[in-house]
């Protein structure tokens, strides 16, 4: 299999999960990396030894010999902006979640890369965690029968959650739950959501950012399967970096419960206290070996280039799921179901509230 060179754009928390793990594949000839912070890249440098490094993406978009990259930028208004870029220079890119801000964003991502012919695909990494993988390969199967109904809790610490909501204003169905409707659509496909009704709480985040801290919310698919889907991020400091998360599947010839709350590795020092390593959602490095989903899930892309295999997640399939949350934020907001995909009133809705912010 031929080698091809590669880069990363944004090399912060996941960027840089992306960029290591990227140098120590075989299949990657030369390494690419772009920061815009100067000391961030510099330990990125020492930590990947790549064949460039450069402040400026335009270097990365100009460069003919780079075929693959990797966006992992924030804030997230930065997404299309630099995916835009980067398939107009006819480059195969992974764009973190979400694929865009607005729904005409996405919608040029997408007819970029099919007009280019170019691999474009979205960072929902939990596709790479085993159990969901299992719950997937159990449902195609028909182990359950016909699911009835999928709920899945997912909460970080507010640790996390504050430095989050601290570069973006997107609620927590946006940012956290969007990997959970990524995953549970695509549990359920061919199926489709047509309805969603979400509420959310205020608590700890209102007087970081305005932000709830926990939303939930209901889909309705259009086979009757019923969704409902939790995310918070406001667990207290004892949590550090921790992400717990529960999922139940019924069907009629069974039920599938994943526990997905990270607490069978646990560590205590006599700085720190209890920790629960391993426990974030992209994974970590463990020396030789990843832990987590982000590490597979950066090689899967560059095999689906090479390759010429479709990668795992479709951006038509991450366009529904940022319908979705948007008709939750909606929902929330006003207090209504609301339908999918989205009417006409929605989006006006959706406007004014962008526009109060």
């Amino acid at each position: 299999m031929r080698q091809v060179e590669v880069a990363v754009i944004g090399t912060g928390w996941c960027g840089g999960i992306r960029a290591e793990s990227l140098a120590k594949s075989a299949l990657v000839d030369k390494l690419h990396i772009c920061e815009i912070k100067p000391e961030r890249l510099k330990e990125v440098e020492a930590l990947t030894n790549p064949a460039s490094a450069t402040l400026d993406y335009q270097d990365i978009v100009s460069n003919p010999n780079i075929e693959v990259v990797y966006i992992s930028t924030t804030p997230e208004g930065s997404h299309y902006p630099i995916a835009r870029d980067c398939l107009k220079a006819g480059k195969h890119v992974l764009l973190e979640k979400p694929i865009a801000l607005e729904l005409w964003e996405a919608d040029e991502l997408i007819t970029l890369a099919k007009r280019n012919r170019l691999k474009f695909t979205i960072g929902y990494s939990q596709r790479f965690n085993s159990k969901i993988a299992y719950a997937k390969k159990s449902v195609a199967e028909g182990k359950l029968g016909k699911v009835v109904n999928v709920m899945v809790s997912r909460h970080l610490s507010r640790n996390l959650g504050a430095k989050i909501a601290n570069r973006v204003k997107l609620s927590p169905v946006a940012m956290e739950s969007t990997h959970d409707l990524d995953f549970v659509f695509w549990l359920l496909a061919p199926a489709k959501p047509v309805k969603v009704y979400s509420q959310g709480a205020y608590g700890y985040m209102k007087d970081l950012n305005g932000s709830y801290d926990c939303m939930w919310s209901t889909v309705t698919m259009d086979d009757g399967t019923l969704v409902v889907v939790g995310g918070g991020w406001n667990l207290p400091p004892s949590y550090p970096n921790y992400c717990g998360t529960w999922i139940e599947i019924t069907g009629t010839e069974g039920a599938l419960i994943l526990d997905d709350t990270s607490r069978d590795n646990w560590l205590n020092t006599v700085k720190d206290g209890t920790q629960y390593p391993m426990s974030t959602m992209p994974g970590e490095h463990v020396d030789h070996m990843f832990a987590g989903q982000m590490g597979p899930e950066t090689i899967h892309f560059l095999e689906s280039v090479l390759l010429d295999r479709e990668p795992m997640v479709a951006p038509e399939h991450a366009r529904m799921v940022m319908e979705s949350y948007l008709g939750a934020d909606i929902s929330a907001e006003t207090g209504e179901p609301v339908g999918l995909p989205l009417s006409n009133h929605s989006l006006s809705k959706l406007a004014d509230m962008k526009a109060a912010l």
